[in-house]
C-alpha cells in the first residue's frame, strides 16, 4: 500500500486540520459512531438517520462515523432499527445519507460491525450469538436495577444459543467485513473504521477472558489477535491503499477477570498499524454483569477517562490516535497540544448540541448547550429505544418540525425554572413577544437545587439563564402571576410551566420540627425564607442562611457546595423517605457531606425517575459508601428520635434520626391554569406542573409546546 502522509507532531487545537489516511479534515473533532437505532426496521437507511447525521454535519464537526453497520445482519445486530451493510440492497439508503452529509459540508465514514456475544437483538430474533468459545458463567447485580416495567422490554424471550465458530464461520466472517467495506467505498464514504472494541465479535476473539481456544485463533495474543488482523488485511486489500480505513480497539476491560489489559492494548495497537489500518480510536470495555462498569468504560462517567490510555497506545505507534471518553473542551486542546492523542471522537456532548465545533469556532462557548451526564441516550439502548437527548429535545427527532406554524404573538410564561425558560427561549427565536414572571428573586426554580446535588445540572442551568440574558424576553423577577397581572398584559396565549406541588405526605410524625420536606431543604440551602424553615432551625443557621442570601453567597452554587462540606444546619443522622431520583440524589448529597444516610421508601426497587445507566452507578456508589437502603418499605411512622417501618422482609426495623427528610409526594397541579383558562386566557401546561417528569420532561414539554403552537 502506498505510505500514508507523515504525521504532524505540531501542537495542535480541535480546531486544527488533521489527516487519517488521506483522508484530510477541517478540525478534530468527530462525531463517535453510536446505536442510536433510526435506521428503517429491515435495516435501510431512510428520512430520520438522514436528518439526524444531516444536523451533525451542518454543525461543523471534522468527521461523523455512523454507528455498528452490521457486515452480517440481521445476525450480530446489537438493537432494533440497527444499519446494515450486509447486502447490496442497503446501497441506495446507504449512498443517500452519504450524499447528503457530503451537501451538508461534512464527511462521513462507516462502522463496520458483528455484535458476536452482545448481539442480543439478534439473539432475540432467534439468532445465535457468534463466539470464540463459551463464555464465563455471567453474575453479577446488573440486572438488579432494572425497574420491572423496563426489565420487561430488556429481557426478550428465551436463554440465546452460542455458536462457536468453526475456521469456515471464521472465514465467512472475514468476507462479511469486506464486503462491508466493499460496499461502503460504493456508497460514497470517506473511510470505515473496524469495530474490534465492545465485546463485540472481534474483541471476544482478542480477550484472553472470551477466547480459551487452542487452535491457531487462540493461545497468545498473535493467536487471539488473528482474526481481527485477518479482517484489517483483507479489508485493506479490498479497497485499495487509498481508502482510510482505521480500528476501534478496547484499551482495557475493566473488572473482567483475565480481560484485555493496557500493556495488551499497547502490544496489540502496532499490530493492527501493520496490518494496515490509518488510526486507531481508543475505548474501553468492562464486565457486564457489573452495574456500576456501564457508566466506567466505552461510556465514562469520570471525566477523561481513557486519556492516559490513548498516549500509551500513541507511544507505540505512528498512526494518529482517535481518543474518546467524557473529554471537556478545554481538556480536550490541552490533551491535543501535549501529544496524547490526534483527533477527540465526541458523543453525548454532540447529541446534546451537534452546532457544538462551529460554536467553537466561533468563540460562542457560552452557546454551547451543554450534556449534563444523565445517561438518557445511553439507557435508550438498554430498553431497545431509540437514542434521545434530556437537554436537546430535537436529537433523534430531527425529522419533525420544532418551531411553530407562525409566531404566536405575545406570550407570558408563568415559571422561571427549566420548562419555562427552555419555552421562552425557544419562543424568542421564533419571533414572539415573550413575558417571563417567576416569583423568587432569580431563575432557575427546582433545577438550582439539582444543580447543587449534582453539579452539571448547574451547566444546564447557567445555558438557560445564558441564554435568557442574551434574549428579548421581559424577565419579571419577585413578581406573583395573579388573574389581574396576567389579563392587565393581555396575552395570545399563556404558558403555566410553575412546577410540581410538594405537599408533606401524611406520614405519622411528620409535624414534627425535625422532619424537613424537600421545599424546606432547598430553601435552607439555598438562602429562601418560610414559616416552616423559621419553626425547624435554630436561630444562628437561619442568620447563617440570611447572610448567605443578603451577600448572594448562595447564589453561587459552587461556593455553596464547598461551604456545606464544613457546615449544614443537619445532624449526623439523616433518614431519607423515598428512593427516587430526588431521594437518591439527596443521599449523594448528603453523603459526601459526612453525614450517615439511610433510605427508606415504599417502592419495590428504588431509582425511579434516574435513567439506567446512572442509576446503576448512583446505587452502586450510595452503597459503597454505606448508605442503608430499604426499598418495599410499609407502615413508615416517624417517632421523636427515628423512624419505624416495616422492611420489605417482614422485620419490624427502626433507625435512629437527628433529622428526616421526606423526599416524597410532589405533584402536579392545574390550579393557577384553570383559573387563567376561567378568565378567558389560551392557557398550555407544561413542565412538572404536569406531573413530575424531571428535567428532560421540562425541556421536551417546552419544546412541544412551542412546535404545537399555530399548528
Amino acid at each position: 500500500m502506498a505510505a500514508a502522509p507523515a504525521l504532524s507532531r505540531r501542537p495542535a487545537t480541535l480546531l486544527t486540520p488533521g489527516r487519517i489516511g488521506t483522508l484530510s479534515l477541517p478540525n478534530r473533532i468527530i462525531v463517535t459512531a453510536m446505536g442510536v437505532s433510526l435506521a428503517e426496521p429491515d435495516g435501510t437507511v431512510g428520512r430520520r438517520l438522514i436528518d439526524y447525521h444531516v444536523a451533525q454535519a451542518k454543525g461543523g464537526a471534522g468527521l461523523i462515523v455512523t454507528g455498528v453497520a452490521g457486515v452480517a445482519w440481521p445476525v450480530g445486530a446489537v438493537q432494533p432499527r440497527q444499519t446494515a451493510i450486509s447486502d447490496d440492497r442497503f446501497l441506495p439508503g446507504l449512498k443517500r445519507l452519504v450524499d447528503a452529509v457530503h451537501a451538508a459540508g461534512s464527511r462521513i465514514a462507516t462502522q463496520l460491525h458483528h455484535g458476536g456475544l452482545v448481539a442480543t437483538h439478534s439473539a432475540g430474533e432467534g439468532h445465535p450469538l457468534w463466539a470464540p468459545a463459551y463464555p464465563p458463567p455471567f453474575k453479577g447485580d446488573f440486572p438488579d436495577y432494572f425497574l420491572p416495567e423496563e426489565m420487561a422490554a430488556f429481557a426478550g424471550g428465551s436463554v440465546p444459543q452460542i455458536k462457536i465458530l468453526t475456521p469456515e464461520d471464521v472465514a465467512l466472517v472475514v468476507r462479511q467485513f469486506v464486503q462491508g467495506g466493499a460496499r461502503a467505498r460504493k456508497a460514497g464514504f470517506d473511510g470505515v473504521e473496524i469495530h474490534g472494541a465492545h465485546g463485540y465479535l472481534l474483541s471476544s476473539f482478542v480477550s484472553p477472558s472470551t477466547n480459551n481456544r487452542d487452535d491457531e485463533y487462540g493461545g497468545n495474543l498473535a493467536g487471539r489477535a488473528r482474526l481481527l488482523l485477518e479482517v484489517v488485511r483483507a479489508v485493506r486489500t479490498e479497497v485499495g491503499p487509498d481508502f482510510p480505513m482505521w480500528v476501534k480497539i478496547d484499551s482495557r476491560e475493566l473488572g473482567k477477570a483475565n480481560g484485555i489489559t493496557l500493556d495488551l492494548a499497547v502490544a496489540l495497537a502496532p499490530m493492527v498499524e501493520a496490518a494496515g489500518a490509518d488510526a486507531i480510536t481508543v475505548s474501553a470495555y468492562h464486565d457486564v454483569g457489573q452495574g456500576k462498569l456501564h457508566s466506567a468504560s466505552n461510556i465514562p462517567h469520570e471525566p477523561a477517562a481513557h486519556l492516559e490510555a490513548a498516549a500509551a497506545i500513541r507511544a507505540a505507534v505512528a498512526i494518529p490516535v482517535i481518543a474518546s471518553g467524557r473529554v471537556e473542551i478545554d481538556r480536550g486542546d490541552r490533551g491535543l497540544a501535549q501529544g496524547e492523542f490526534d483527533f477527540l471522537a465526541m458523543g453525548r456532548k454532540l447529541l446534546a448540541d451537534p452546532d457544538l465545533p462551529a460554536k467553537l469556532a466561533a468563540g460562542r462557548i457560552a452557546d454551547i448547550r451543554p450534556c449534563i451526564y444523565c445517561y438518557t441516550c445511553v439507557s435508550t439502548a438498554y430498553l431497545r429505544e431509540q437514542v434521545r437527548c434530556a437537554v436537546r429535545s430535537e436529537t433523534g427527532y430531527e425529522d419533525l418540525d420544532w418551531t411553530p406554524a407562525k409566531a404566536p404573538g405575545h406570550v407570558v410564561i408563568i415559571g422561571g425554572g427549566p420548562a419555562g425558560m427552555e419555552a421562552a427561549r425557544r419562543l424568542d427565536l421564533a419571533g414572539a413577544k415573550v413575558t417571563l414572571i417567576e416569583k423568587s428573586d432569580r431563575l432557575g426554580g427546582t433545577l438550582r437545587f439539582a444543580a447543587l446535588a449534582y453539579e452539571p445540572n448547574e451547566r444546564l442551568l447557567d445555558w438557560l439563564r445564558h441564554q435568557i440574558g442574551q434574549s428579548r424576553v421581559d424577565v419579571r423577577l419577585k413578581t406573583e402571576a395573579t388573574a389581574a397581572l396576567i389579563a392587565g398584559l393581555t396575552p395570545d396565549k399563556v404558558i403555566v410551566a410553575t412546577g410540581a406541588v410538594r405537599d408533606m405526605p401524611p406520614i405519622p410524625g411528620h409535624d414534627q420540627d425535625f422532619v424537613l420536606s424537600g421545599d424546606d431543604l432547598r430553601g435552607m440551602m439555598l438562602g429562601e425564607d418560610s414559616a416552616a424553615i423559621r419553626r425547624k432551625t435554630s436561630w444562628s443557621a437561619r442568620m447563617a442562611t440570611k447572610l448567605g442570601a443578603a451577600t448572594g453567597a448562595t447564589a453561587n452554587l459552587e461556593l455553596v457546595r464547598k461551604a456545606t462540606h464544613a457546615w449544614m444546619p443537619l445532624g449526623k443522622r439523616v433518614v431519607i423517605v423515598g428512593g427516587e431520583l430526588v431521594g437518591l440524589e439527596l443521599a449523594e448529597f448528603l453523603m459526601e457531606r459526612g453525614r450517615a444516610v439511610t433510605i427508606v421508601g415504599e417502592a419495590p426497587k428504588f431509582g425511579g425517575g434516574l435513567l439506567l445507566v446512572r442509576r446503576m452507578r448512583l446505587i452502586a456508589e450510595l452503597r459503597e459508601h454505606g448508605v442503608a437502603m430499604f426499598p418495599g418499605a410499609r407502615d413508615i411512622r416517624i417517632g421523636q428520635k427515628d423512624v419505624a417501618f416495616t422492611a420489605s422482609d417482614g422485620t419490624i426495623q427502626a433507625v435512629a434520626a437527628d433529622h428526616v427528610v421526606v423526599a416524597m409526594g410532589a405533584h402536579g397541579d392545574s390550579t393557577l391554569a384553570d383559573a387563567l383558562r376561567a378568565h378567558g386566557h389560551d392557557v398550555v401546561e407544561i413542565g412538572d406542573g404536569t406531573g413530575v417528569t424531571y428535567i428532560e420532561g421540562a425541556m421536551r414539554g417546552a419544546a412541544e409546546a412551542v412546535a404545537a403552537m399555530g399548528r
